[in-house]
């Protein structure tokens, strides 16, 4: 595929705004990692906190391995925290735990979307590492029910990333009130806060246009092959 020019057509676009998100994040948590935030609490206090002010005191917090490996893992309850945030007093790594608390919160009211996403997680691993390579299989046999298949496949993964779009960008819009409301963070800590989650969603925009891209490419080459046919 990565040899078609067509492909590229498709998926240039994508990977520039890939690139550019990335970018985006590791500047901008860079930058609000550096700035301390007024109360001088730790990402692990900060989660403490916030999950009290919920009554959430069943969730767990734990320490992770790694930078911006911060997640909320629904399954077990537990909120897991990078290095790089758990100790940190800083605003981005205020920003990044209530973010995550905000997934905390989301799974205790029954949040819909986050509901449809757990659901598609199965489907949308297979479709994501399988789908392309039953594509380049119906290509080389020229085979368009081989590849109509790989579509239908790759569509789960597709549907996994919209859906994606309203959890975490709702997990954002909650983490900004639970601060605001809690007094954790300054007005202008707040402002940069909103900046790293902004940064952190832009991620998620890109992963769905990178998705779109390589699902029209394959809808594209469907139809050529329909056409030849």
């Amino acid at each position: 595929m990565i040899f078609d020019p067509m492909y590229w057509l498709f998926a240039a676009p994508a990977l520039l705004l890939v690139i550019y998100a990335q970018f985006k994040v590791r500047s901008t948590y860079g930058k609000y990692s550096k700035v301390r935030s007024y109360r001088g609490t730790t990402g692990a206090e900060v989660a403490r906190m916030l999950l009290r002010s919920n009554n959430l005191t069943h969730v767990d917090v734990e320490m992770t391995k790694g930078e911006l490996t911060d997640h909320y893992d629904p399954t077990k309850k537990v909120l897991r925290l990078s290095e790089g945030v758990y100790a940190s007093p800083s605003v981005a790594a205020v920003g990044i735990v209530a973010h995550e608390v905000g997934h905390a919160v989301q799974d205790a009211v029954g949040y819909a979307p986050l509901k449809i996403r757990a659901a598609l997680v199965p489907a949308a691993n297979i479709g994501s590492s399988i789908a392309p390579w039953i594509f380049l299989i119906g290509l080389i046999a020229a085979s368009f029910k081989i590849v109509v298949a790989a579509i239908v496949l790759f569509s789960a993964a597709v549907l996994f990333t919209l859906v994606t779009l309203p959890v975490e960008f709702n997990a954002s819009r909650r983490a900004l009130a639970m601060l605001k409301s809690g007094g954790l963070v300054s007005i202008e800590e707040n402002a940069g806060a909103r900046a790293v989650l902004s940064a952190a969603a832009l991620t998620y925009v890109a992963a769905l246009m990178q998705a779109l891209g390589s699902l029209l490419y394959f809808i594209f080459a469907a139809m050529g092959m329909r056409n030849r046919d």
